[in-house]
């Protein structure tokens, strides 16, 4: 089975720009074309925390579904955290998962069913705090470690980390491989990876990016990630 999975923080939707262009945002997407997406930031910060990707312009523009999570009516995510699958992919369940924050951060997880096969995903956005980051990934392990069904897994999202080996990531064992599709923040002139993707070991890696188009390089202050995975054998 091969899957392409993806990671955006979309800035509220506001690009550098300064305009917020919801469309912009959907457009980026459909460059990437990726089975399933993790996004940070997609709800407005104040007030009624309002989606800035409005659900009826996924639907009418874009092949994809929101995992359904939303505390708030006019929310798309859980903390700014969404997880948008291409249709045809089926939920089996999904959950937020609470993270020790002090500021609003979160993640969430979705179960997915394809190809008649089980797995898992996670989308975070993690704290500027690299010892809050230690303690949130610590979070993540333990929710997934707590979970009823044991399946191939993908972390993704916004780590806020800039280290290329130690501090959060440091958190994640022989278990797991961190894959960093490259310079990712800011956008218009990238020199951080503060967007990564983290794979259990069930997965086979057949390519990770950074996808810099001239949409995307003004779409949001972080360029999208993507990774080509495949997941050997048959279903069970």
């Amino acid at each position: 089975m091969k899957i392409k999975v993806a990671s955006y923080n979309i800035h509220k939707a506001v690009g550098l720009d300064r305009r917020r262009d919801h469309e912009r945002i959907l457009r980026i997407l459909l460059e990437v074309d990726a089975d399933v997406v993790a996004l940070q930031e997609v709800d407005r910060r104040f007030g009624r925390r309002m989606a800035a990707l409005p659900l009826d312009a996924i639907h009418d523009a874009t092949d994809y579904h929101p995992v359904p999570l939303s505390m708030k009516p006019d929310s798309l995510g859980w903390h700014g955290n969404a997880i948008l699958v291409r249709k045809g992919i089926d939920l089996v369940e999904a959950a937020p998962v609470p993270l020790p924050v002090l500021e609003p951060r979160g993640a969430i997880r979705a179960d997915l069913m394809i190809e008649g096969r089980r797995l898992r995903v996670v989308g975070m956005h993690l704290d500027l705090s690299g010892l809050r980051r230690r303690h949130q990934v610590r979070s993540v392990l333990s929710h997934i470690s707590e979970c009823d069904h044991h399946c191939p897994t993908v972390m993704m999202g916004d780590l806020n980390e800039w280290a290329q080996r130690g501090g959060c990531l440091r958190e994640f064992d022989e278990q797991w491989r961190i894959l960093a599709p490259g310079r990712s923040f800011p956008a218009r002139r990238p020199i951080a990876s503060l967007d990564r993707i983290i794979v259990s070991a069930h997965w086979e890696v057949h390519g990770t990016h950074v996808h810099h188009s001239p949409a995307s390089a003004v779409g949001s202050d972080h360029l999208p990630v993507f990774a080509s995975l495949h997941l050997p054998g048959k279903p069970q």
